[in-house]
């Protein structure tokens, strides 16, 4: 590839504004190795060249900072050191790998912060120590290697060029047809992604249950609610509910197998359907869209919401909660992460709460509001009224 100098690019004046070309000029400034070297000497303006340089950096090598964390949770690393330090002898008893390439595995840990020393033993460090035991997040990190795959040519992946795409296999409801929706009926075939939404679910339900006051509520139905686990963790906390829940067929089978084993036979009604193609059970004053509509693209959703809408009695509500485009502080999260793993995926994007809304209002509900919440990066949550 042919090496370009930004500053030997002639700028058309007359295109842009003074202000445009007042911006290219520092971004050609900000191109110049030479202006960099001066920069980077300079005591005040130092310190922001060396972290703008960190943050190019770890933007190329972030695929072998995930890999390095991948192979942590493959052996079971941050479990081991769970009881406190052990030393590279300790641990490479209890890790199937040789002693260098255990010891490289420990120091590239380290230097990502996952783990730290203390004299000469390994302990959890700052980011590792989150991860004992959070099912959710480890289901997700063994799970990007579907993704990995699918990224390995991202050029392919945008001109739509890749002929099988990992995770829209893994996915089966992405891939059946409306009519053949029936074979989702088969547990064993829901039973993998619906355990991953199960066990990631955690993150999601956490934000909404801390959030909004299900008080005020008689009756739930969680459209789309998998195996049952936002059902199960809310039960805990608000005693007065009764449940209903709507997924595939073979999805619902399973979630009350469970939820009749966990809370009680008759506490939680599941019906089996296609939500796209089915009406929406009625008799809940509540319903929740926990990370639905996010992988269905916008015709569908519009469906979906109206749906919903028809279903709910004169001030029922529809909550809906996900990871949320240009969410503030979060930008790569929404658009880079989600985007790129919906793209991969086969179908949906991430929307922005304003969207949500206005989807909603579309659909006929009078009034929408944005909850507030904690941890954004996990989700956040618009509620509206009919």
């Amino acid at each position: 590839m042919e090496n370009i100098s930004l500053n030997m690019l002639p700028i058309d004046k007359d295109k842009y504004s003074l202000l445009d070309n007042i911006l290219i000029r520092k971004d050609r400034l900000i191109a110049n190795r030479q202006f960099q070297r001066i920069v980077a000497k300079v005591p005040f303006l130092s310190s922001i060249s060396k972290s703008r340089a960190k943050g190019v950096f770890d933007l190329m090598a972030g695929f072998v900072y995930s890999q390095i964390l991948l192979a942590c949770v493959r052996v079971r690393l941050f479990e081991h050191l769970a009881n406190g330090p052990l030393s590279l002898e300790e641990l490479s008893k209890k890790v199937d790998m040789p002693i260098k390439g255990l010891e490289r595995l420990l120091l590239g840990a380290q230097s990502l912060e996952l783990i730290e020393t203390r004299g000469n033993r390994f302990a959890l460090g700052t980011l590792g120590a989150p991860l004992v035991g959070n099912q959710a997040l480890l289901s997700m990190i063994e799970h990007h290697g579907a993704l990995y795959q699918d990224m390995r040519d991202p050029i392919a992946l945008l001109r739509g060029e890749l002929k099988e795409k990992a995770l829209e296999s893994y996915w089966p409801y992405i891939t059946e047809q409306s009519e053949e929706l029936k074979s989702l009926s088969d547990t064993d075939k829901v039973s993998q992604y619906s355990a991953l939404m199960s066990d990631s679910l955690p993150l999601v339900a956490d934000e909404v249950i801390d959030s909004y006051n299900f008080n005020q509520h008689q009756c739930l139905l969680d459209v789309g609610g998998g195996q049952g686990t936002f059902i199960s963790l809310l039960s805990q906390r608000v005693k007065h509910l009764q449940f209903q829940l709507f997924d595939l067929p073979g999805v619902a089978q399973l979630a009350q197998e469970k939820l009749d084993e966990t809370l009680g036979a008759g506490r939680v009604q599941c019906f089996g359907g296609d939500f796209f193609n089915h009406p929406i059970p009625s008799g809940a004053d509540l319903v929740t869209l926990i990370r639905v509509i996010f992988d269905h693209d916008d015709a569908r959703v519009k469906q979906l919401l109206r749906s919903i809408y028809q279903s709910l009695p004169s001030g029922g509500k529809l909550l809906v909660a996900e990871p949320m485009a240009n969410t503030e502080d979060l930008p790569a999260m929404g658009q880079a992460y989600f985007g790129f793993y919906l793209l991969a995926m086969g179908r949906g994007r991430p929307r922005s709460s304003q969207e949500i809304k206005d989807f909603l209002i579309e659909a006929g509900f009078k009034r929408t509001k944005l909850v507030k919440n904690m941890m954004k990066i996990n989700a956040q949550i618009v509620v509206a009224e009919k």
